[in-house]
Parts: C-alpha cells; structure tokens; sequence
C-alpha cells in the first residue's frame, strides 16, 4: 500500500518521497482499500451515488451527468473514450457501500485524533499528505517539513531512519522554520542580534555573535522577558498606589477648597444680604424724612394760605370812602401782616441719590477684604511646597554677577570673561537655577526692593538661550515683569498689562506642575499678581531671573521663605 513517508528539500524545493511498507508492518492495515480508491476525479471527493460507465470507470452520478451536460459529446472523463449514445445511469452499491465506510472511518479517525489534540492545540492543522478530505495534522517534522495526521505519522514512529526526525506539536508554515540564506533549519539563536540563524550563518554573518542552541536562548529570553513583565507590573502597581494617594490628595484638597469656598461665599452671601437690607432701610428712612420735611412744608403752606385769604376778605370788606389817606393807611396795615416767606427757592429733594453707590463702594470694600484673607490663605498654603532654589553661574549672561552662594544677582556693564557654553545667556541678561522640577509643586521667593526693572518666572529645559530671546509661553517662557519702575505686565502670546494697587517688595511664584498653573504673589500685600493657567508642561521647568541692566548698585535675591 503506498504511503507518503516524508519529505526534504533538494535545491530549496520540497520534495515527498514515496515508499512502500514491508508486509508484515503493514498487514492489517493492507486488508482496507485506501481513501484514494473512493474518490470521485470529477469532484475529488469520496464518491456519492458512485455509477459505473462502459469504459470501467466510477463517477459520483451527480458529477458524470452534469459533466455531460456541459459538452455536445457523451465523453469519459478519465480515458476520453466516446460514447455515440448517452449511457443510462445506475448505482453501483457495492462502490456505494465501501465509499460509505471510508468515509465512516475517516470521520472516525479525525473524531479520535481531534480528541486527543484538542487541549494541547486550539489550532487545526492539515495534514499535508491526506488527499481529497484532509485529516487534522498529529505531529510536524521539522526534517521533512511535513505535518502528518495520525494515519501518514506511521513511519515517523516505527521505521529507524525516521525514528530520528524531531517531531513537534503541529504548526502551519513550516517553510518560515528555514534559513533563507542558507535553506537550513533554524537551530540557534543569536544574542547579538536577537534573530534566529542556522548553523551556516555562525560561520558567516554572525561568526563573532553570541550564538547559542535555542532551547537556551529560549530559556533566557523567557527569564529576561518574565523579569521585565515582572518590573513593568511592580512600575504599574506603584504607579496605581501613587495615583491613589493623589486622588486621596486631590480629595483633602478639594474638600478644604470646598469648605474654604463654603465660608466664604456663606460671609458674602450674608454680607450682600446684609448690604441689601441696610440699603432697603437706609432709602426708607430717608422717603420718611423727605416725606416728613413735605408734611411740614405743606402744613406751613396751608397755615399762610388761610391767613392769605382772611387778609383778602378784609381788603374786599374796606368801607367805600373819600378818605383815601385812611384806606391807604389800612392797605398798609394789611400788607405788613402778610407771611413774609419766599418760597420759590424751597424744594423738596430726594434724600437718597447715590445711596445704592455708597453702598455698593463699602460692599467692594468688604469684598476687598475678604479677598485679602482668601489670597493670605492661599498664600501661606502655597508657601508649604517651599523648595530651596540657587542660581546656577554656568547660564548667567556675562555681564551678570552672581554670589557666592547663588542667591543673589546683579547687573554690572562690565562683561565678565567666561566660556560660552550651551546653557548659558549670550544676549539677554537672564540666568536660570540650578533646580529643575517636572512634577509636583514647588514655590519660592525673590525680594525685588528698588528695583525699577525687573523680570521673573520660570523657563522649560529646552529654551533657546541665544540671540534676542521673545518671552511667552510658547517659546518655553511663563513671567511677568517691571520696566519704567511702575509698569507691570505678563508675558503671555500678547502681553498682558496689569494694574496693581502697590509695588510689590517680594514676589513669591508658585508652579503646580500636573495642574499647569504658574502663580505670582505680592508676598507682602497678599495679593495675587497674575496666574498662568491651563498649561501643558512636558518638560522640566527651572526658576528664571532677570535684573534689570539699567541698575548696577541693586540685585535681585532670593530670600527664604
């Protein structure tokens, strides 16, 4: 009975060799016709309602008629003998009946090797021998190149010579498994590299390569591989438990910011309240004296309207006579009793214009106030991420001095003689800190007394340092600044101008680095400056300095907080 036994390649071409079993090995299994025996050639199946034509050859009934249909001529297939008249058709059961139980037993066998590889191997591989119905691969030969079901695997495990071929669980794609410089099999693994080489190439391309057997360059992939899944899994945990104690964090502080902002909106909301009914009483008091000052006004009027008009019944009730020197004497003595008031200048006014202003000026004052306390809160929280930050000589522009302890820095007209290095200034006359910082918060203070000029803030890792240099944040630059002693302004896209109602003598700046914030203060007022908002930092950020180069005898210092 034949059988395919393996395969190998000659020339990079897989080639199956065709062998045949000796009896007694193959006694049992010689008694069965093979699959081969029941397939149709029409449809290269096992046969269904198989008939016999003249010629001696077997058709599926289907096939053979539909085949017919489609040509003029009745012709066989296999031997193309033609028949002058269609032959009819019948069944031939005994071919009908073994067919059926080939196909019963192939079902058997797959059914019986699909057990026994379902756990080990989710994936079904075809054998690469099985022609018609293929069977699901057993094992692969990594020397022939083959994958075998249960059937053509045989030889592999009883023939000596093929007892040595290295069998594995089935894979798809063997031909992947092979040098393509070489067509040699992948047997070592090159550490140098990190690529899998058959032997030829260890005494080519990777002849000085660490090159060892795969099996331990498995083994110590394996291991690498674990421990780096195991410190990427240990990152991931700390990182979880560090976004846990900052949301822990986050919620201390938002319940604080929640019950700060509570009280205070609590004290304004009364204090508008309070405001608003003191106004309401305030404009009520005064309707009441102007409606009193009226009342008076109008009882006066009437009192001298009634004298008025008993003064003009005794005019009209003077006695005609000739005696005009007594009329006229009694005329006079009537004109001086009248009411010697003038009131065409008397008006009544309303008493409460401009009250709602007053009231809204003290209510801005409170509002003040209480702004000042927030801010002085705020502040003294800030000041809490306190770092200790000193200047750093290497960055300093040359006509800057920086002190000993690098605290200080001042502007001189003399240029020093120093290297000029990557980091440093060469134009503007800045400097930055040592510290860098690229998370958290982080805060410190600069004293900028008699100072007329000055600039402040902080600057990214990779600002440019040369040439003139334009402040914003889009060129790596968060500050705000003094020039002609009282004109303040950020250094946002455009600049901003702020209005301030004292010259700061501290500036305290403050950086919350994940939130993006960068905050001035008035240290000693306790008054926001100016804030940064909505900032994407992605690099570290360092303190930044800038004295003013009009100003020789003064310097900028950096005071503990």
């Amino acid at each position: 009975m034949p059988s395919i036994l393996g395969g190998k390649f000659l020339g990079g071409h897989k080639m199956a060799v065709t062998c045949h079993f000796s009896v007694d090995m193959s006694a049992a299994a010689s008694c069965l016709p093979t699959e081969d025996q029941f397939l149709c050639s029409i449809c290269l199946d096992v046969f269904t309602d198989p008939v016999t034509i003249p010629c001696g050859h077997n058709f599926c009934k289907t096939c053979i008629s539909e085949h017919w249909d489609k040509n003029v001529q009745c012709q066989c297939p296999n031997c193309k003998n033609v028949f002058n008249t269609r032959p009819e058709l019948q069944v031939n059961t005994f071919i009908s009946e073994m067919a059926a139980q080939s196909r019963q037993s192939a079902q058997q066998k797959v059914s019986s090797s699909s057990s026994e590889q379902q756990v080990s191997e989710p994936v079904e591989v075809p054998c690469d021998i099985c022609t018609g119905t293929k069977l699901k691969a057993l094992k692969s030969c990594l020397v022939c190149l083959v994958s075998y079901c249960e059937f053509h695997l045989e030889p592999h495990l009883t023939t000596s010579g093929l007892k040595r071929h290295q069998l594995i669980d089935p894979v798809e794609n063997l031909e992947s498994r092979m040098c393509t410089e070489h067509d040699k099999l992948l047997e070592l693994f090159c550490k140098t590299d990190q690529t899998c080489v058959c032997m030829l190439c260890t005494i080519s391309a990777h002849t000085t390569h660490n090159v060892v057997p795969l099996k331990e360059g498995y083994e110590g992939k394996k291991a690498e591989l674990e421990g780096e899944i195991h410190q990427m899994i240990q990152e991931r945990e700390l990182k979880i438990e560090e976004i846990k104690h900052s949301v822990e964090l986050s919620k201390e502080d938002a319940d604080r910011e929640t019950e700060d902002g509570v009280q205070v909106f609590t004290a304004l909301k009364e204090a508008v309240e309070r405001s608003q009914a003191e106004l309401i009483d305030t404009i009520k008091e005064k309707q009441r004296k102007t409606e009193k000052q009226a009342e008076g006004f109008i009882k006066e009027l009437e009192q001298e309207i009634c004298e008025l008009k008993k003064r003009s019944t005794e005019v009209e009730q003077l006695p005609q006579s000739e005696d005009h020197l007594h009329l006229l004497q009694s005329l006079l003595s009537l004109n001086a009793a009248l009411p010697t008031t003038n009131w065409t200048e008397l008006n009544v006014r309303p008493l409460h214009e401009g009250t709602v202003r007053r009231a809204l000026h003290q209510l801005e004052e409170m509002l003040n106030e209480e702004m000042k306390k927030v801010v002085n809160t705020e502040l003294k929280r800030v000041q809490q991420s306190a770092v200790d930050v000193t200047l750093d000589y290497d960055t300093a522009h040359p006509n800057l001095i920086v002190s000993y302890y690098g605290k200080r820095v001042q502007y001189r007209d003399e240029k020093k003689d120093v290297p000029n290095n990557q980091e440093r200034f060469n134009r503007s006359a800045y400097v930055l800190a040592r510290q860098s910082f690229s998370s958290g918060r982080f805060y410190y203070e600069v004293s900028v007394r008699r100072y007329t000029d000055w600039t402040l803030g902080v600057a990214r890792e990779s600002i440019n340092r040369k040439g003139n240099i334009f402040l914003s944040p889009s060129n790596g630059y968060w500050s705000i600044c003094l020039r002609n002693r009282d004109e303040y302004k950020a250094f946002n896209e455009y600049p901003v101008y702020l209005s301030l109602k004292s010259h700061p003598e501290k500036v305290g700046v403050f950086v919350h680095y994940e939130e993006g914030l960068v905050s001035f203060y008035d240290v000693y007022n306790a008054a926001l400056i100016y804030s940064f908002t909505g900032c994407s930092f992605t690099e570290e950020l360092y303190p930044f300095f800038g004295p003013s180069d009009n100003e020789t005898s003064t310097y900028l210092h950096i005071t503990p907080v």
